[in-house]
């Protein structure tokens, strides 16, 4: 019983405090050009080997270009999606999950950069 108080506590205290988490999505022109091009070359390996895996899976195979379209609109349709929090804000589902148990989180990291 008292485990329970104390979890019913911290629930009440969670959505009747809120206070600014400062994390997530960065602000369109907050970067400054220097890491723009650190993220870039940290990420640019990755979406290269998305691209490899995505020829390699879809080159014998031309169905498969349209089921990995079909995800990709799944993913912009499900990050489209907002949905209320407890805090105020926002929360979205990405969809990515499904296509990477698909065709594998490299050709994952393509979708989700063109999304």
């Amino acid at each position: 019983m008292k485990k329970r108080n104390i979890l019913l506590l911290g629930l009440i205290l969670s959505i009747v405090m809120p206070y600014s988490a400062f994390a997530m999505h960065i602000a369109e022109g907050f970067l400054s050009p220097f890491w723009c091009i650190v993220y870039f070359i940290l990420s640019a390996p990755f979406f290269f080997l998305g691209v490899r895996a995505i020829n390699k899976k879809t080159y014998n195979n031309k169905d498969l270009k349209m089921l990995l379209a079909l995800v990709a609109a799944f993913c912009f349709v499900l990050s489209a999606l907002k949905l209320p929090s407890v805090s105020g804000s926002s929360s979205h589902a990405t969809g990515t999950a499904l296509g990477a148990i698909l065709f594998g989180p490299f050709a994952m990291t393509v979708i989700a950069s063109l999304v």
